[in-house]
């Protein structure tokens, strides 16, 4: 368990060091400056522990993959039951809380192995990719530390084995997320876009939390070894709580419909941060957990139900406003919370093996995608694909990485994601038929969505591609001013620097091949008829554009246009129902504020200056005005004797 430790130690430590080793206050920095000694000091401190931390990874998986039995996954559909639940564990220590304790400890299985290899590689790519896509960039050492902490945070999730070890990592990445997304903070759109985040995030962790602490307590232990272990024996309602509440943290983390409109908006952050996010952290936390406590789901009818309508409404929604988007971080953005939820839809019909390896085949292409568009981004000086088109013959190396990624977005063979996601429509399919997981009803118009959604997802898939790199050349040959003082550069379409193209390079690989470790969760009749519908949708989109390449292709949604551009207004809707309700309220608490208590406070100040102006008058420090009182007095009361005598 010791490589365990070091796996989720490393990118700590490194983040620890890149906030630390990298500053030198008494060497002044001119303001927009970079210092370059710090940048590079940053660069391999970011770099190479994550580069152990793979190697470890990797190591670790094939020593759980060996001692894990062989077993049809065709069959099993489930790590649970495929002989695959092989795990080493390790409690480093256990915190008497004074009632369940908690148990400081690593649970390394098949699963939580595979989701490790995946973070550190994904991470490894983009912080090389990082080092030259914000090479221009004056934060750029506490930009690399938090990706190294963001890392680091997500395997303690994936290898916990203590259900609040496991939320401490959630929620460090939500601070993460908010870091990174806000990270250039003086554009008031990237700082509204990592609030958004964070409190749509929160939102969800609150019943993450809650759903935690009943299933701990109804377990009697915090242990995902006990508590797994439990389920079975614990009421229907109790587990129906349970993973509801769950399930509302996972909406949230996993960008899921009704807590995904914060993930659009997080394309405000920088590029690299993009391809992290969506390809292997944050949002693959939630169909992480859900797939690490999937006996507790199985178990929960409901939550199955509930999921496979929120995936239905998600999936397809998500594709349509990808379809009509034209900033290409967007058209991502939302391709990944329609791919999310064609993972929860695997999972809630059964096979969390079929949603995991689809996890596994996204992460890698997705990761692609994302870091194709900030090299096109790069090269073009705008994220919107009307200034682009044309790239094919200048980004020689970029146009057939994203060729890939795009194939396997779309489920073409032989790209990655033809087999992952024809293992989660097999799996619906099933689902329609077995009855066993699903009501017909759920079955059935998750089917039909997941149906939609293979024809949507080529259509959009084949307007990015069509858009990027054919047609007329919308490049602005432009000269922009960079942050360096003095230094320009032209956006003229040229390919990116090699420090961007190698982790491209190296994506494309498991992008294009990595689906052939799954080939046997293939159900041929489900291909075929997945590739047909995929290839309909990306037919329409190029017929339409064919007819005309310098218009946009979108124009085949007809009167939908609008509403899938707005992502049908579900933003406004929240901002009339939430924001501005709480908006109108702190106003009017502000108000309350300086008229009621600040009012208070400056009467009585008001009062006190009056009485002691009033006081005042008797100290005036006048000694003969004193004396001239004095004989008032006594004159006065020499009268009084008199008289009164």
């Amino acid at each position: 368990m010791e490589a365990a430790v070091a796996v989720v130690l490393l990118p700590f430590l490194a983040a620890v060091a890149g906030l630390l080793a990298t500053r030198r206050p008494w060497r002044a920095t001119p303001p927009g400056s970079v210092d370059r000694n710090a940048y590079w000091r940053a660069a391999m401190i970011a770099v190479l522990p994550t580069l152990v931390s793979m190697l470890l990874a990797i190591w670790l998986f094939t020593i759980v993959w060996r001692l894990s039995p062989p077993a049809p996954p065709v069959e099993a559909r489930s790590f649970w039951n495929s002989g695959w639940s092989c795990l080493l564990t390790g409690d480093l220590t256990v915190i008497d809380t004074g009632g369940i304790p908690i148990t400081v400890g690593l649970r390394v299985d098949v699963l939580a192995a595979l989701l490790a290899v995946l973070v550190t590689v994904v991470a490894l790519a983009v912080q090389i990719y990082s080092v030259g896509y914000m090479r221009d960039e004056p934060r750029y050492p506490s930009y690399s530390a938090f990706i190294s902490l963001f890392t680091s945070a997500m395997l303690l999730v994936v290898y916990a084995g203590d259900l609040i070890v496991l939320y401490v990592g959630w929620e460090v990445m939500g601070l993460c997320s908010y870091l990174l997304i806000g990270h250039w903070w003086e554009d008031r759109a990237n700082s509204r876009a990592a609030v958004k985040a964070f409190l749509v995030t929160r939102l969800g962790d609150v019943g993450f939390l809650f759903g935690l602490f009943v299933l701990g307590a109804a377990a009697g232990s915090f242990r995902i070894d006990d508590v797994l272990a439990e389920v079975a024996y614990l009421p229907t309602p109790v587990l129906v709580t349970a993973t509801m509440l769950i399930l509302l943290g996972v909406a949230g983390k996993s960008a899921q419909v009704p807590l995904h409109t914060w993930l659009p908006d997080a394309m405000a952050g920088p590029t690299p941060i993009s391809a992290l996010i969506h390809a292997a952290t944050m949002v693959a936390a939630g169909i992480f957990v859900v797939a690490r406590l999937f006996p507790a789901f199985l178990l929960a009818r409901p939550t199955l139900d509930a999921l496979a309508i929120v995936a239905s409404l998600g999936m397809l929604g998500a594709a349509l406003a990808a379809l009509a988007q034209d900033d290409l971080k967007r058209v991502l953005a939302y391709s990944t919370i329609s791919q999310l939820a064609y993972m929860a839809g695997g999972l809630a019909a059964g096979s969390d093996l079929a949603a995991i390896f689809h996890l596994v085949t996204h992460g890698a292409f997705k990761a692609l995608l994302f870091l194709c568009a900030g090299a096109v981004i790069h090269a073009v000086g705008s994220n919107l694909m009307k200034d682009m088109g044309g790239l094919r013959r200048s980004m020689t190396i970029t146009f057939p990485a994203m060729t890939i990624g795009f194939a396997a977005l779309a489920g073409l063979p032989p790209a990655s994601g033809f087999f992952s996601k024809d293992a989660v429509l097999a799996a619906i399919e099933h689902a329609t038929r077995s009855g066993e997981y699903l009501t017909d009803a759920a079955a059935w118009l998750l089917y039909g969505c997941a149906l939609l959604t293979v024809a949507v997802t080529g259509a959009y898939a084949a307007r990015a591609w069509l858009r990027t790199f054919f047609g007329p050349s919308r490049v602005h040959n432009v000269s922009l001013p960079e942050p360096e003082p003095g230094v320009a550069h032209v956006y003229d379409g040229r390919e990116a620097p090699a420090s961007m193209l190698w982790p491209i390079g190296a994506l494309s690989v498991p992008a294009l091949l990595l689906g052939f470790a799954g080939a046997g969760l293939l159900e041929w009749p489900t291909a075929v008829t997945s590739v047909v519908v995929a290839l309909l949708g990306a037919g329409a989109v190029y017929a339409a554009w064919r007819s005309d390449p310098a218009a946009d292709p979108a124009r085949v949604l007809g009167p939908l246009r609008a509403p899938c551009e707005r992502a049908f207004y579900i933003d406004a809707v929240y901002y009339r129902l939430f924001v501005a309700p709480v908006l109108w309220l702190a106003r009017a608490v502000a108000r309350t504020d300086d008229t009621v208590v600040d009012g208070a406070v400056r009467g009585s100040g008001r009062l006190a200056l009056g009485a002691s102006g009033i006081l005042r008058r008797t100290q005036t420090g006048n000694a003969q005005l004193y004396i001239t009182g004095i004989l008032a007095g006594l004159l006065i009361i020499t009268v009084a004797a008199v008289v009164l005598g």
